[in-house]
């Protein structure tokens, strides 16, 4: 036996003993023999997105560089998620070996039995920064104390606004509205002070987003949709009729939320780009939206904490999505994931975070999103965005300076949404809206949602 070959044995031997409580090192690691690894890695930008694409490419080339036993193999897959798919490939087993999901997606995920439990991976030293985690959006991935995935991004929901309209209606955009009241009260301002169709306050009824933003609206009142075990209706109360009995009254008594209603999506935020919206519930990425797909001025826009009764609410509604790792993959193959994701994903200047190339190759870079850390590591992040920032930052400060905390999407969302759509068009199209009777008819058929899916 050689010298050399002795110390390449050597390394070898010390990183699995370094790896302790887990699969030794050897041909059982994506069938190799010689410490080589390589993994499937979903989401790879589009061809069409030529910018985020070469970003991802550079970076899975500098992170081979610095990992040279590693070979990332791209899954070109836009959208990331596509529901239909997704399913099937849980179901078939052929998902990749690092693919993606919206958080909302857990709990299909985790009861497909398809993921890899990643708990003795993923420590300080394999996630620079896990302390520094936020916990709500970590948790998504772990169940009865076990992790299954590592975040990519989070949101949570404020208030945004049209700065340009908030001056001509003779308000302050540097203090956004803390209060329902308060948005009421300003949304009848803007209305008729700006007029020309213009909308003070805008809301989604169509699409699965009338119940989203619905959600969103009872956490902000300090409640729920769904009880904490999920397996019953919680809205049909004093706050559900708060909202829907505000959001009636500003239609129909203020006048001041337009007679375009059952917006979905993309909708809502035409309108915005067009000016035509004052204010709207959303998360920071739409304002990226109204900028790249609907030619919406950056400066004209901005955000405040999301309202509450007396102030900044106790809560908003908040989301992401995740990676996961193959049922199949190798202990080899799940150590090499965890070193990509932390690369591109979780390091402050670097993949995501590497904001000096965002600004040098044209991305957006300023948005207060994600916020995926608290403490010196997001600390570190905020100091690169703002240094780097292509938009104007301060434009997010009262959003920045009242963080809410943000609760995860309830069980069976999307077909609770559904039902919510109802409610929230009826209150919006129909000036003789029984909100009492519209709670209990979706309490009713919510409850059976739970039932037919618990």
């Amino acid at each position: 036996m050689n010298s050399q070959f002795r110390r390449a044995l050597a390394v070898a031997l010390a990183a699995c003993a370094g790896a302790a409580g887990l699969a030794g090192c050897g041909s059982s690691d994506n069938g190799s023999s010689n410490g080589k690894v390589t993994i499937s890695v979903d989401c790879q930008p589009p061809k069409s997105n030529k910018t985020d694409r070469d970003a991802w490419n550079a970076d899975v080339a500098a992170f081979q560089k610095l990992h040279p036993n590693i070979t990332i193999k791209s899954v070109d897959k836009f959208p990331c998620e596509e529901p239909a798919s997704f399913t099937a490939q849980l179901r078939g087993g052929t998902e990749a070996d690092v693919f993606y999901a919206y958080a909302t997606d857990t709990e299909q995920v985790l009861d497909s039995g398809q993921v890899a439990d990643i708990t003795p991976y993923v420590t300080d030293k394999t996630v620079p920064g896990l302390s520094d985690l936020d916990k709500t959006t970590l948790n998504v991935g772990r169940r009865n104390g076990k992790l299954y995935s590592l975040p990519r991004t989070n949101y949570a929901m404020g208030l945004v606004i049209n700065r340009k309209l908030f001056k001509q209606a003779g308000l302050d955009p540097d203090q956004p509205p803390t209060t329902w009241a308060e948005v009421a009260k300003d949304a009848k301002q803007i209305t008729e002070k700006v007029g020309h169709g213009v909308a003070g306050y805008a809301d989604y009824s169509a699409g699965n987003n009338g119940g989203w933003h619905f959600t969103a609206e009872m956490y902000a009142q300090g409640g729920q949709v769904v009880t904490a075990d999920g397996k019953k209706a919680d809205f049909n109360n004093a706050n559900g009729r708060a909202i829907l009995t505000r959001l009636h009254e500003m239609r129909y008594t203020d006048d001041s939320m337009g007679a375009k209603q059952n917006l979905a999506w993309a909708d809502l935020l035409k309108l915005a780009s067009a000016g035509k919206v004052g204010m709207y519930v959303g998360a920071p990425d739409t304002i990226k939206a109204i900028h790249e797909n609907f030619k919406g001025d950056y400066a004209d826009f901005g955000m405040g904490p999301m309202p509450g009764e007396t102030g900044p609410a106790p809560a908003t509604l908040g989301g992401g999505d995740q990676y996961f790792f193959k049922k199949t993959d190798t202990p080899a193959q799940i150590r090499a994931g965890i070193a990509w994701l932390a690369y591109e994903e979780l390091t402050p200047g670097k993949g995501q975070f590497d904001y000096a190339r965002g600004k040098r190759i044209g991305q957006t870079v300023g948005q207060p999103e994600p916020q995926l850390f608290t403490g010196d590591t997001e600390a570190k992040i905020e100091k690169l965005r703002a240094d780097n920032a292509t938009v104007p930052v301060d434009n997010y400060a009262s959003f920045r300076e009242h963080p809410v905390p943000f609760k995860v999407e309830p069980p069976n969302a999307q077909a609770i949404y559904k039902v919510l759509d109802t409610a929230m068009s009826a209150v919006l199209t129909n000036r003789n809206a029984d909100v009492g009777k519209l709670l209990a008819t979706a309490e009713q058929q919510v409850n059976q949602v739970l039932a037919a899916t618990g």
